[in-house]
């Protein structure tokens, strides 16, 4: 079985693996690999995801792999073409727009429902959060900035105690993570977003429900126009 052509973007999936055993979890291992690959952008929209290729860069049998693409499908991170090949599902403007809207709407609740029962704890880790972000934000290190974004985000989604909630902005902050390059490489973005950030956490602490969720709305919407300004490049 020969491996996949060195210029092909499936020659980047074996680091994806990241040295987890593949022997009684393949089909996850490869999930989680292509999830990954898909997210970090290694795996580009519309590109071609052919499973004898998969199988031969991640040296597993096609049967997982073949699993693991049904997954993502149904995840709305693949897509079966006409011709009944796979690609990576492509992200149109009007799909990025839409996430926004969507995404503006639960972001909003799970602010709202997180103020409903704030705790020192969830506000402490918060705050920590911030922190480091704005460490981030002197440097600056916009990758940094990204992963501290989604743990703020994933921290006041998990305090909203609704898991159906929970799953739909994980699959909303996933298709947000296709979307190159991050916000936090525009000039002024670091340091309005940590100001937004901080405006959703003290109406949290204030135990302040409609505040909560209207920064966390306006929030999103800023990250929206941000987005837009960059893929349009104004």
């Amino acid at each position: 079985m020969t491996g996949p052509a060195h210029d092909s973007p499936v020659a980047a999936l074996p680091r994806y693996l990241d040295g987890k055993p593949t022997w009684g979890r393949t089909t996850d291992a490869v999930s989680d690999a292509l999830r990954e690959a898909i997210l970090d952008g290694a795996l580009p929209p519309s590109t071609w995801l052919r499973e004898d290729e998969i199988a031969a860069a991640l040296q597993v049998s096609r049967t997982p792999v073949r699993e693991a693409l049904r997954r993502l499908s149904d995840e709305g991170l693949t897509v079966k073409t006409a011709h009944q090949g796979t690609v990576v599902a492509p992200m149109s403007l009007e799909d990025i727009l839409a996430l926004y809207v969507i995404r503006e709407n639960l972001e909003g609740l799970a602010a709202r429902l997180a103020a409903l029962r704030p705790t020192p704890e969830l506000i402490g880790r918060l705050d920590a959060v911030q922190a480091e972000m704005a460490k981030a934000a002197k440097r600056p290190n916009v990758e940094r900035l990204a992963k501290q974004n989604i743990e703020f985000h994933r921290l006041i989604r998990e305090a909203a105690g609704n898991h159906y909630l929970d799953r739909f902005l994980a699959q909303a902050e996933q298709a947000v993570r296709r979307l190159p390059p991050t916000t936090f490489a525009r000039p002024g973005r670091p340091a309005s977003a940590i100001e937004e950030h901080d405006a959703i956490v003290r109406a949290i602490q204030q135990g302040d429900p409609d505040a909560a969720e209207a920064a966390a709305k306006q929030h999103m919407r800023s990250a929206r126009e941000i987005r837009l300004a960059v893929l349009l490049n104004t």
